[in-house]
């Protein structure tokens, strides 16, 4: 993790809850890093899709390593050479908490998690599902917070610099960073 810039509160305690963060990023593909603090560590999911907050769209999640709890404090941009090497926003935050079972442990073990997130852009009920080893779906749940739009893509900003993916690259990445982005989006900008 050479030179990371954080730009987002140290993660703390809440009384809503547990942490929860979701992190944009432009690494070999763009997708998005869905993490949940459980155990003093952020298990992960990549989405590469995003989430939705339509409760008729099952977005897949890949299980991936767990992070640090402090990992949820960065933004900025991954440097060229390292594992992830690319820009990271965060993209959304805040706390969840567990519906079903107070042990987050125990439900993931089993296969299946309901709990609210209370973020900025991500809120209310949903469940996360394992539908094979590594694979999870998330889904929303049908409540107030639930539509039919395209989260992604009305709310395409960091919540902490208000920040575009674009943005974060040009302002902290270095030269040939900005460049590999460019040409795997093959255009002059990273993707949104």
């Amino acid at each position: 993790m050479n030179e990371r810039k954080s730009q987002f509160r140290q993660s703390q305690p809440s009384k809503l809850g547990l942490l929860f963060v979701v992190q944009k990023h432009q690494g070999r593909n763009l997708h998005y890093d869905f993490r949940l603090e459980v155990n003093g560590v952020l298990k992960s999911w990549a989405l590469p899709k995003g989430p939705s907050v339509d409760p008729a769209v099952k977005r897949l999640a890949v299980a991936v390593e767990d992070h640090p709890v402090e990992y949820a404090d960065f933004e900025g941009v991954i440097s060229a050479g390292q594992y992830g090497a690319g820009p990271v926003m965060i993209w959304d935050h805040g706390t969840y908490s567990p519906e079903d079972s107070d042990d987050v442990s125990e439900s993931l073990e089993t296969g299946e998690l309901k709990f609210a997130l209370h973020g900025q852009k991500l809120r209310g009920s949903w469940v996360l599902v394992r539908i094979r080893s590594n694979n999870w779906l998330l889904i929303k749940h049908r409540d107030a917070y639930a539509s039919k739009e395209d989260i992604t893509k009305l709310e395409p900003r960091s919540v902490v610099s208000g920040r575009l993916l674009s943005e974060i690259a040009a302002d902290e990445g270095d030269d040939a960073q900005i460049k590999a982005a460019r040409r795997r989006t093959g255009g002059g900008r990273t993707t949104e």
